[in-house]
């Protein structure tokens, strides 16, 4: 796979450090038949060991805690056409009180505030102006309810790596057997291989479980143009963290426990909540940009997806596992021919302190 080697010269990291080479191949299209059927890397050490998901609880000890996202997917696409004919695609990055929304907007040429747009064949929005870093974003105004707008027209937000239409399965599929609060333009992948069987199991070890929110935006696939990572800025997303969840985090430290998140965003929205020194309850947005030599207060493993080249979560994993570890790992996944992304497999890592 040939992902570049650590810099041992003591220079700033570049975003070639974090690139690789991933057969189009395995990048997966469709889910695996069964949720758990998926395949897990257990890359806590090296060499690290193949496995199936459902093999999760009995690496797991009922001291620990996994931590999940219960953020829900939302119907966040909508194609529709301006006044003049022109074809326009929607893409919901936020709810907004008062039925107003902040989008991602494609169209030949972008629409000016007071625009009104035909989406969905079904009801019309009316174009606010710009907004976000860069005023890369338009706020709109439905005309009621837009979850519930989004939820009879909108389509599924598959990732731009997947090159299917939505359909039913993956209604279904893209979205977590514990979805919760909806606002969640991406899913939080990792979550993804978990099924009544895997909760069960875990029940039944006596695993304890927690939950936080972070709606994922569409800024987890914006690529990392910046070639001196230090020099990205990062998108922002919105997280809250329950005093129930911090109540039970303490409690698995007092324990001798582990901290467990499933997936990245949990990972964020801990870190984030405790980026003061300490453990937080509250609910705020976050831009955390976690690179290499960044030191984690709450989290000590990570069930995680492959990620792709170049993009911030490599830069995270890298972080939390180290960069030649993670490069042992994608070696060995790119040899087995794991599967790779949204739909892909899954591996769990603990971390290595600096």
């Amino acid at each position: 796979m040939n992902l570049p080697a650590a810099p041992r010269d003591g220079r700033a990291l570049t975003l070639a450090d974090f690139d690789f080479h991933l057969p189009p191949e395995l990048i997966a299209q469709q889910p695996a038949p069964q949720r758990s059927g998926s395949r897990l890397l257990d890359g806590r050490a090296l060499p690290p060991v193949d496995r199936v998901f459902r093999d999760l609880p009995s690496l797991l000890s009922p001291d620990d805690l996994l931590v999940f996202n219960d953020t829900r997917v939302i119907k966040a696409r909508l194609f529709g056409r301006k006044a003049s004919g022109g074809a326009v695609e929607l893409l919901v990055e936020r709810l907004l009180p008062d039925g107003e929304v902040l989008a991602h907007l494609r169209a030949s040429k972008s629409p000016k505030a007071g625009a009104v747009l035909r989406l969905a064949d079904a009801f019309d929005a009316e174009v606010l102006g710009r907004a976000g870093p860069d005023d890369a974003l338009f706020r709109l105004r439905f005309p009621g309810d837009p979850l519930a707008l989004l939820e009879a027209h909108g389509h599924v937000p598959l990732p731009p790596y997947i090159t299917h239409a939505d359909g039913a399965e993956d209604a279904e599929r893209y979205q977590t057997v514990f979805a919760d609060k909806p606002g969640a333009v991406a899913a939080p992948t990792a979550a993804l291989h978990f099924d009544e069987g895997v909760l069960a199991a875990l029940s039944a070890r006596g695993v304890p479980r927690a939950a936080v929110t972070l709606h994922v935006g569409a800024g987890t696939f914006q690529p990392v143009r910046a070639e001196h990572i230090a020099e990205h800025r990062m998108h922002s997303e919105w997280f809250e963290v329950p005093a129930a969840t911090v109540q039970a985090i303490e409690a698995c430290r007092a324990r001798g426990g582990r901290v467990t998140a499933v997936g990245t965003t949990t990972l964020r929205a801990l870190e984030s909540a405790a980026a003061g020194g300490t453990l937080q309850a509250g609910a705020r947005d976050t831009d955390i940009f976690i690179t290499p030599g960044h030191r984690f207060r709450v989290v000590e493993r990570l069930l995680t997806n492959f990620h792709l080249p170049k993009s911030t979560l490599m830069m995270l994993v890298s972080a939390f596992t180290g960069h030649a570890h993670i490069r042992a790992l994608y070696d060995h996944a790119v040899r087995q021919r794991y599967r790779f992304f949204s739909y892909g497999d899954a591996m769990l890592l603990d971390r290595q302190d600096p």
